[in-house]
C-alpha cells in the first residue's frame, strides 16, 4: 500500500484542526483549544514558508483548515434546507458543501499571501499572520451581505481574559489578539532564547491586558431595574406558516401573555405568523390590555406592509404609543433571493422570502420607560450596525427563530454571538426565541438565565438599562481595520526593501 504524500498528509492535517476549531466555540465553549487548532494553522504555514513554497500551497492549507471548519461548524445548514425547507438531500448536501468550500476560500487567502509575503521577524511575521486572519474574517462579515459566523473571536466569550478586549475593539479585535498571541507563542517555543523570552513575554503582556480590561466597566446602571417576560412558544417550524395552525400560534402566545405579566414582555421573531393587518384586531386589543396591567409594553414579531412590499417586523402594543422595527439586514434565501437564484429557491419551501429591507438606521423603540434597540434574529451577527442605536438605546433586545436550524449547533452559537454583542456594547441583551436559546444576557456578556431549548415557557427577571459608550461603542471596526491594514502594509513594503 502506497504512503500518503507529504503534502496529502498537510492538507488533511489542516482540514482536520479547522473541524476541532468548533469545538472552541459553543455549546462546547472549549476556548484554549483554538490555540492548538489556529496553532497548528501557523505551524503548517510557517513550514511552507521555510521551504519556499509556492503561494498556491499555502492557499490550499487555508482553504483545508477552512472547509473543515465550516463544513463542521455550519452543518446545521443542511438541516435547514433539507428537514425544514423540503429540499432534496442530495441538492441540500450539494449547496451545503459549496457554501463551505466558498467560505473556506478566505483563509485560502490567508494562507497564500502568508506564505508569499510573511516577514523574517518573529513578531512581525506573528503580527501579519494575525492581520491576515483578522481582515479575512472582516471581508467575510460584510461581502456578499456578510456571513461571519465562526470568526474566531466569538470562542474566547466570555470565558477567556482575551473577551475583555471585546468593549474596546469589537469581535474582530479579539481575533486579531487571539491570533496574535497564538502565533507569538508558537515563535517563542520555536526561537532562539532571547527571540523566545521577547515574543513570549508580549504574548503574556496582551493575555494580562485582556483580564485587567474584563474588570472594567464602560457602562453604568440607569434608573429601576424592570421585570421582564420573554416568551418562547415552541412552534414547530414545518407548522408555523400552515393556515390552520394560525389561531393556535395566537392562542399560544395569548395565554403565555396572559400568565406571565411583565413590564417589558417580549415574544420571538414572526411569532404572529401573518401580516399585522390580518391579526383580528379584537386579539390586538386585548394583547394591548394585558401589557397595561403593569403599566408595560409588548413587543412581538410579525410580518408588517402588505402583499406587493413586507418586512420582517417587530411591533409594539401597550403603555407607550405602538411603534414599529423592520429588519434591515436580511439572510439571503431566507428573506430574500439574490438575482439568478430563483431556480434555486424554487426547490425549496421556505414561506415569506421575498422580505423588503427595513430602513437603516432606525431610531430606537421607547418602550418600558427605556429606549430600546431591536434587532431580528441574524441582524445581531453584525457588531457595527447594532451600535448605531447607541449609546442613545439602553437596552438590547433580539426576536429570533431559530427553529429552522432543529437540534443543531446553530442556536447554541447565536448565544455566543449575542454574548459578544453584550460585551461590545456594555448593554444588556434580551433574547426571544421561539424554539430556543432564549436567555438574559448581562451587560458583562454573562448568561444569567436561560430557558432550555424546546419547550414552551415564560423567562422572567429583572434587567437594568445601561448608558454610556465603549470605545468599541464610538469608534466601531475602525481601529482594527487600520491596525490590520497597516501591519499588512509594513510587512510588504519591509519584504520587498529586503529582497531589493
Amino acid at each position: 500500500m502506497r504512503r500518503p504524500k507529504p503534502f496529502t498528509l498537510r492538507m488533511l492535517a489542516a482540514f482536520l484542526l479547522g473541524g476541532a476549531s468548533v469545538l472552541a466555540f459553543a455549546p462546547f465553549a472549549l476556548f484554549p483549544l483554538i490555540a492548538l487548532t489556529l496553532g497548528g494553522l501557523y505551524a503548517l504555514l510557517n513550514q511552507a514558508r521555510d521551504n519556499r513554497q509556492k503561494a498556491w500551497v499555502g492557499a490550499l492549507i487555508g482553504w483545508s483548515f477552512g472547509f473543515g471548519l465550516f463544513i463542521t461548524g455550519v452543518s446545521w445548514l443542511f438541516v435547514s434546507l433539507s428537514v425544514f425547507g423540503e429540499m432534496p438531500a442530495v441538492v441540500a448536501a450539494l449547496a451545503t458543501v459549496l457554501f463551505c468550500a466558498l467560505m473556506a476560500i478566505y483563509p485560502a487567502l490567508v494562507g497564500a499571501l502568508f506564505v508569499r509575503s510573511s516577514p523574517t521577524s518573529a513578531w512581525q511575521r506573528s503580527l501579519f499572520f494575525a492581520a491576515l486572519w483578522t481582515l479575512g474574517e472582516w471581508l467575510r462579515g460584510w461581502l456578499f451581505t456578510g456571513f461571519p459566523w465562526l470568526t474566531i473571536g466569538y470562542s474566547q466569550a466570555v470565558l477567556s481574559p482575551l473577551a475583555g478586549w471585546a468593549p474596546v475593539l469589537g469581535v474582530f479585535g479579539v481575533s486579531l489578539i487571539t491570533a496574535f498571541v497564538i502565533a507569538l507563542v508558537f515563535e517563542a517555543a520555536r526561537g532562539a532564547r532571547s527571540t523566545g523570552v521577547m515574543t513570549g513575554l508580549l504574548a503574556l503582556a496582551l493575555l494580562v491586558a485582556g483580564g485587567m480590561l474584563r474588570e472594567r466597566e464602560w457602562t453604568t446602571p440607569e434608573g429601576e431595574p424592570i421585570s421582564v417576560a420573554l416568551l418562547q412558544g415552541n412552534v414547530a417550524q414545518d407548522l408555523k406558516w400552515r393556515p390552520e395552525k394560525f389561531n393556535e400560534s395566537l392562542r399560544n402566545y395569548y395565554q403565555l401573555v396572559l400568565e406571565n405579566p411583565a413590564q417589558l414582555t417580549v415574544l420571538p421573531e414572526t411569532a404572529l405568523p401573518s401580516f399585522i393587518d390580518l391579526v383580528p384586531a379584537e386579539y390586538l386589543d386585548e394583547m394591548k390590555r394585558l401589557a397595561e396591567r403593569r403599566q408595560g409594553d409588548l413587543l412581538f414579531g410579525t410580518v408588517v406592509g402588505d402583499r406587493e412590499q413586507y418586512t420582517n417586523g417587530a411591533v409594539s402594543l401597550g403603555q407607550s404609543p405602538s411603534q414599529r422595527y423592520s429588519k434591515s439586514h436580511l439572510v439571503p434565501f431566507g428573506e430574500f433571493v439574490p438575482t439568478g437564484f430563483h431556480w434555486f429557491l424554487a426547490m425549496a419551501k421556505i414561506p415569506m422570502s421575498e422580505f423588503a429591507r427595513g430602513a437603516s438606521p432606525q431610531p430606537p423603540l421607547k418602550i418600558a420607560g427605556h429606549k430600546i434597540a431591536v434587532n431580528i434574529c441574524y441582524e445581531d451577527a453584525f457588531g457595527e450596525e447594532i451600535i448605531r442605536s447607541l449609546p442613545e438605546a439602553t437596552l438590547l433586545v433580539n426576536l429570533s427563530n431559530v427553529a429552522w436550524f432543529g437540534d443543531s449547533l446553530a442556536p447554541a452559537q447565536h448565544l455566543q454571538i449575542a454574548q459578544m454583542r453584550a460585551l461590545e456594547t456594555g448593554r444588556m441583551m434580551l433574547r426571544a426565541t421561539n424554539t430556543g436559546m432564549t436567555a438574559i444576557i448581562g451587560a458583562d456578556g454573562r448568561i444569567q438565565s436561560v430557558l432550555p431549548a424546546f419547550t414552551r415557557a415564560a423567562l422572567r427577571g429583572d434587567v437594568r438599562a445601561y448608558s454610556g459608550a465603549t470605545p468599541y461603542v464610538r469608534w466601531g471596526n475602525a481601529p482594527v481595520i487600520a491596525v490590520a491594514f497597516g501591519a499588512l502594509l509594513l510587512a510588504i513594503i519591509r519584504k520587498r526593501n529586503t529582497v531589493s
